[in-house]
């Protein structure tokens, strides 16, 4: 009886000790770490910048961290500093942890190139006073960034000064710079600025402007005709036969390439071959292409599109006279956005105050989708449409001499409603020539 008393004392204590050390344990345990929020985030930066990421953690004590961009590992601080040093997309992860688990957190980032985020304004430059400029647009800032080519490049130039700078494009990743009256042809990576290959100024050069036709090749128009341009080696390997005088805008659509002519209107060239299959008289002003590959252009009172498949052609009663700048060229007042075409009403020797929008029905074409206030006046090519922001980007200097050409206005709309989305004032003898983008 007495052993059988002490046994239930024994059970008790030992029962009583479990019971502790199992309080203990339950007072010992340590929760995982807890993100705030979303754990796949999304961030953009521009090559140069730094971002700051954050763990996001509710409690960062007694946690370990650990930093990987695409699996490899570079930090263990509760906050990451990332500089990118290439353009791209990164996967960064975030891995916390402590005696209770770990738990991870992913961002996304996308790094712009230099001048990527944005878009290019190609400048004439204040003829015989100096050269021609290239300009940069940035989205985040919404600000101008002056001569960003001599910056990028300050043992390089586009001289001489008595040239003009009045085309741009982007071909194979590749910003092109194309002067008239004896200027270079400069190409530059479309990222980072860098100056890669030129033709060099010289005199008797008049160059126009350029497209490619795959990755080695180009064509270049100028004031004699059009040559053929080797990409790789930028050297001019004859002239598209038949073809003279001055020649400017050019474009590319399906297997055929549509140029400009002073003389005779629009010249169909297969781009194959390089031999001329059409010739449309009677156009001056071009080229938009819509995203259904037609071609668009405009001479007398008429606004055509272009079949670039079968080269058929449909006129279309513009409403207005159309008028080419042969005189004393520039890029054309026209821009295509998605399927709808934008066109202005210039002036014989200056820039208009009303762009129109060509919707497919003539209706569209009755009154301006935009008039411009006050004494703003298209300048240059003065339209282009950047099809990253559905924006209608307008270049206007103001009307009149002398120092109102210093007067400058870049603006925004939105080219699905006409809302002015955004607007810079600046100051200087720019003379804008055409808008490039990105696309």
């Amino acid at each position: 009886m007495k052993n059988q008393f002490f046994f239930k004392q024994l059970i008790a204590i030992a029962a009583l000790m479990m019971l502790t050390f199992s309080c203990n344990n339950d007072d010992d345990f340590t929760e995982p770490p807890v993100i705030k929020g979303a754990q796949q985030l999304k961030d953009t930066l521009t090559i140069g910048k730094t971002l700051q990421l954050s763990s996001k953690l509710a409690d960062r004590k007694n946690v370990s961290f650990e930093w990987a961009v695409d699996g490899k590992v570079v930090g263990s601080d509760s906050t990451y500093i990332f500089k990118p040093e290439t353009r791209g997309d990164f996967k960064i992860t975030m891995t916390a942890k402590n005696d209770g688990g770990k738990v991870s957190l992913t961002y996304d980032i996308h790094a712009w190139g230099a001048y990527e985020n944005g878009f290019f304004m190609i400048n004439e430059g204040w003829f015989g006073h100096g050269t021609g400029t290239v300009g940069f647009y940035r989205y985040d800032t919404r600000a101008i960034e002056d001569s960003v080519f001599v910056k990028v490049n300050p043992d390089k130039d586009l001289k001489p000064a008595s040239s003009t700078l009045e085309f741009g494009t982007i071909i194979n990743k590749k910003l092109f710079l194309v002067s008239k009256v004896g200027g270079p042809v400069v190409v530059a990576d479309a990222y980072t600025l860098k100056e890669e290959k030129r033709i060099a100024a010289k005199g008797g050069n008049d160059w126009r402007a350029v497209v490619g036709i795959d990755e080695n090749q180009a064509l270049l128009t100028s004031g004699k005709g059009i040559f053929k341009l080797n990409l790789n080696t930028m050297e001019v390997n004859g002239q598209i036969e038949g073809v003279t005088g001055q020649v400017g805008d050019i474009v590319k659509a399906n297997g055929y390439i549509f140029a400009l002519s002073a003389s005779k209107g629009i010249i169909v060239i297969n781009a194959s071959t390089l031999a001329v299959e059409k010739t449309i008289p009677g156009m001056v002003l071009g080229f938009a292409v819509t995203d259904d590959k037609k071609v668009w252009a405009a001479g007398g009172k008429n606004l055509i599109s272009i079949d670039s498949n079968t080269l058929e052609v449909k006129e279309i009663a513009l409403g207005f006279q159309a008028y080419g700048s042969w005189g004393a060229w520039h890029p054309g007042s026209i821009t295509a956005a998605k399927n709808d075409v934008f066109i202005a009403k210039n002036g014989s020797f200056s820039g208009g105050k009303e762009i129109y929008k060509y919707t497919g029905t003539p209706e569209s074409l009755a009154t301006p989708f935009i008039t411009l206030t006050n004494s703003n006046i298209l300048y240059g090519a003065g339209i282009g449409y950047d099809r990253k922001k559905n924006a209608l980007v307008v270049n206007t200097l103001n009307s009149g001499f002398g120092v109102n050409f210093s007067i400058n206005n870049l603006y925004l709309f939105n080219a699905d409603s006409g809302e002015k989305t955004a607007s810079v004032n600046f100051s200087g003898y720019y003379f804008p020539a055409v808008s490039v983008f990105h696309q």
